[in-house]
């Protein structure tokens, strides 16, 4: 694999890695259970700076359904273009970016492959719901949830990450 896709990888899996927790801290209000299996849509703006050298930023709007063990998450780009398609279902994920697709076991192991970190799914569907359950290294503020707006921030492990969200109404 070339630099420069490598280097894309990164910068789309840096931002899935982002929707999934932003996204995670707020439950867009009309959601819709669909099934037993609790599947529900959220789709807004995402932003994360990253604090490392030279520092990070990257803007996208997205669009995440489903649940925990089975979900799709579209990036977009500021002008609407699709950055990136990540679908999962129990054994396997799958990302998309620009046409090149890459195949995980789970969608654990995509996360953990492009940031070097597993991260609890389940407790970012949590927070989607509007529980503010406890996530390893990260301080998730729910105090304007009811507005759709949500801001955490990584502290552990470095380098620090802030993230921002704004939920389409």
């Amino acid at each position: 694999m070339s630099t420069f896709a490598r280097l894309r990888l990164a910068m789309v899996a840096s931002l899935v890695v982002a929707t999934l927790l932003i996204a995670g801290c707020a439950h867009q209000a009309g959601a819709e259970a669909r099934n037993d299996s609790q599947t529900e849509t959220w789709s807004g703006r995402i932003s994360l700076q990253v604090q490392s050298e030279p520092v990070q930023a990257f803007f996208a709007g997205f669009e995440l359904s489903g649940n925990p063990d089975q979900g799709e998450l579209v990036l977009n780009s500021p002008l609407g273009t699709s950055l990136a398609v990540l679908r999962w279902s129990p054994g396997q994920a799958v990302l998309d970016s620009g046409g090149q697709v890459q195949r995980f076991d789970s969608v654990d192991a995509l996360i953990e492959k492009a940031t070097g970190a597993a991260l609890p799914l389940p407790a970012l569907f949590d927070w989607l719901a509007g529980k503010n359950t406890a996530l390893a290294g990260w301080n998730a503020d729910l105090s304007q949830h009811a507005e759709g707006r949500i801001s955490a921030s990584r502290t552990a492990p470095q380098p620090r990450a802030d993230l921002r969200i704004v939920l389409a109404k």
